[in-house]
């Protein structure tokens, strides 16, 4: 019995093993298939992105300058641009807005740094084990339902009103959010990823630099970024009592004197600090994060 060799065409016609013509999947389609187009991130000019950006805060001082100056917002209330303006100068040409902003600075740091390294090391022990769920979690919820503010005269009475207890201060207002979102964000960490890290010999320490805290990045650097917005109000609430140096204390003189001009002079410096930190913690997402750009569609 003959067995007749394979057909060298295709039924369409073609040899084998060369491209035939397409074939439509729709009788009513092209005779090609048009590959589609490859989605890409469409971003705005790097001049008109920023005018955007400004562009609400810009219209906010606008309003502000001509309601000052037609006289719809009295002064005694909200001073006038020029008015803040000339409160700058002043705390400038005596030097004491660099010693103000350096006294604030070194609190807010020293705190956040504690706060956070705190919250992120209890956060990364609940995340991993049940155990440490079991020891740190329920703790920490007690923490985070308490108000820090709460919290003042008993640290004054531990810690009295010195240096120290305005860095705990701060310290306890950043450590519930770093928890918080560490702890969700080790959670979230593909069990089967972990399990091919071990099998690779991944163990303890090096799994948690390696793996966990990559992984979990995205919600440790939003934490760090609630944390930074929260711990101004507790540097505000820790300088306003029993020191003479920061913006703190510069809002109180500010109400004793009633110079509303200076009162609004620390709410802008506040928001300009605000902004430069989320200029930072953005810089750092790009960094470590580069393809988190091309993520959403714009």
């Amino acid at each position: 019995m003959s067995v007749s060799p394979p057909s060298t065409e295709r039924p369409d016609g073609a040899p084998a093993g060369r491209p035939g013509p397409a074939i439509p999947l729709d009788p009513a389609a092209p005779a090609g298939l048009v590959s589609p187009a490859r989605p890409g991130v469409r971003r705005r000019p790097p001049g008109l992105s920023l005018l955007v950006r400004l562009s609400v805060p810009a219209a906010v001082l606008v309003l502000w300058w001509w309601g000052a100056a037609s006289g719809f917002v009295d002064p005694a209330i909200l001073s006038t641009p020029p008015d803040v303006l000339n409160a700058l100068r002043e705390l400038v040409a005596t030097g004491q807005l660099v010693d103000f902003l350096a006294a604030s600075f070194t609190r807010a740091a020293l705190g956040v740094a504690v706060g956070v390294t705190a919250g992120l090391v209890l956060g990364v022990a609940a995340g991993l084990s049940a155990l440490g769920e079991e020891l740190v979690d329920p703790s920490m919820q007690i923490v985070r339902a308490v108000p820090f503010l709460a919290l003042v005269p008993l640290f004054i009475s531990w810690f009295g009103v010195d240096e120290t207890f305005k860095v705990v201060l701060i310290a306890v207002s950043a450590v519930a959010p770093m928890y918080a979102y560490t702890y969700l964000g080790v959670r979230g960490v593909d069990r089967k990823l972990v399990e091919a890290a071990r099998d690779f010999g991944l163990r303890g320490p090096r799994l948690v630099a390696g793996v966990i805290i990559p992984t979990a990045l995205p919600s440790i650097l939003m934490a760090l970024r609630i944390c930074m917005s929260v711990s101004l109000t507790g540097l505000i609430a820790a300088e306003q009592i029993g020191t003479t140096a920061g913006i703190g204390y510069l809002v109180t003189l500010a109400q004793q004197y009633f110079r509303t001009d200076y009162m609004v002079l620390c709410i802008l410096l506040y928001a300009v600090i605000g902004i430069l930190i989320d200029l930072v913690i953005r810089l750092a997402e790009r960094l470590l994060m580069p393809w988190r750009g091309q993520v959403t569609a714009r």
